[in-house]
C-alpha cells in the first residue's frame, strides 16, 4: 500500500505545484467565480479535462507528443498567438473599466458560450499540453501497474481541489472583489502574465530549459 500512497502524493504535489502558476485557464475559472456565473460548470469542466489528458500522458501519449519536434512546434506558434490575442483582450479590459461593465459581462454570459471559452483555454493552449502530458504523463508512466492509476488519481485530486478552490473562494469573496481598481488590476495582471507566456513561446521551444 505504500508505493501506492507514495504514488498519489507524487501525483498530487506535482500537479498542484504546476496548476497553481497563473494562466489562461486560471484566469477564466477567477472570472467566472468573481460574477458568479456557471462557477460549478466551469470547475467541473476544467478539472475533467486536466484529469483526462493526465490519463492520456501517463498511458503512452505524453511520450509521442515530446518525440514529434512538429507537433511541439506547432503547439509553441499556435499557443503563442493564441495567449497574445487573450493578453491584449485582458489589457483593454483593464484599460477600459468600469467594473460594472466588467461583472456584468460575465455574469449575462450563457452556459454554452462559457463552456466554449473554458474549453479554448483548456485544450488550445500549449502549456496544458506540456504540463500535463508531456510533464505528467512521464513522472506518471515510470510507475509500475496500480501506483501508475494512484498517481493519476493524487493528479486528479489536486486539479478538482485547486479549481473549487479558485472558482468558489472568488465566488464567495466576489463581495469584496468588486470595486473598479481590484478588477483592474485583476485584469491587469492577466495580461502582463498572457504576454509574457506569448513572448516566451515565440522565443524559446517547448520543453527548453
Amino acid at each position: 500500500m505504500q508505493p501506492l500512497a507514495s504514488a498519489a502524493l507524487q501525483g498530487l504535489l506535482t500537479m498542484g505545484g504546476l496548476i497553481v502558476a497563473i494562466g489562461a485557464q486560471n484566469a477564466l475559472v477567477l472570472r467566472q467565480g468573481l460574477t458568479r456565473s456557471h462557477v460549478a460548470p466551469v470547475v467541473a469542466f476544467c478539472t475533467v479535462s486536466d484529469w483526462v489528458l493526465t490519463v492520456l500522458g501517463v498511458f503512452g501519449l505524453g511520450a509521442l507528443i515530446a518525440a514529434s519536434p512538429r507537433w511541439l512546434e506547432a503547439c509553441r506558434l499556435g499557443g503563442a498567438a493564441f495567449l497574445l490575442l487573450y493578453g491584449l483582450r485582458a489589457a483593454w479590459r483593464a484599460w477600459r473599466g468600469p467594473a460594472q461593465a466588467l461583472v456584468a459581462e460575465g455574469a449575462g454570459q450563457r452556459l454554452a458560450p462559457t463552456l466554449v471559452a473554458t474549453a479554448a483555454m483548456t485544450w488550445l493552449n500549449p502549456h496544458v499540453y506540456l504540463d500535463t502530458v508531456v510533464l505528467m504523463g512521464s513522472l506518471g508512466a515510470g510507475h509500475p501497474g496500480a501506483a501508475r492509476v494512484a498517481f493519476v488519481v493524487g493528479a486528479g485530486a489536486a486539479s478538482a481541489l485547486w479549481f473549487a478552490l479558485l472558482g468558489f473562494g472568488a465566488a464567495w469573496a466576489s463581495r469584496w472583489l468588486r470595486q473598479p481598481g481590484v478588477w483592474r488590476a485583476i485584469d491587469a495582471g492577466i495580461a502582463v502574465v498572457m504576454l509574457w507566456m506569448a513572448v516566451q513561446l515565440a522565443w524559446r521551444p517547448l520543453g527548453a530549459p
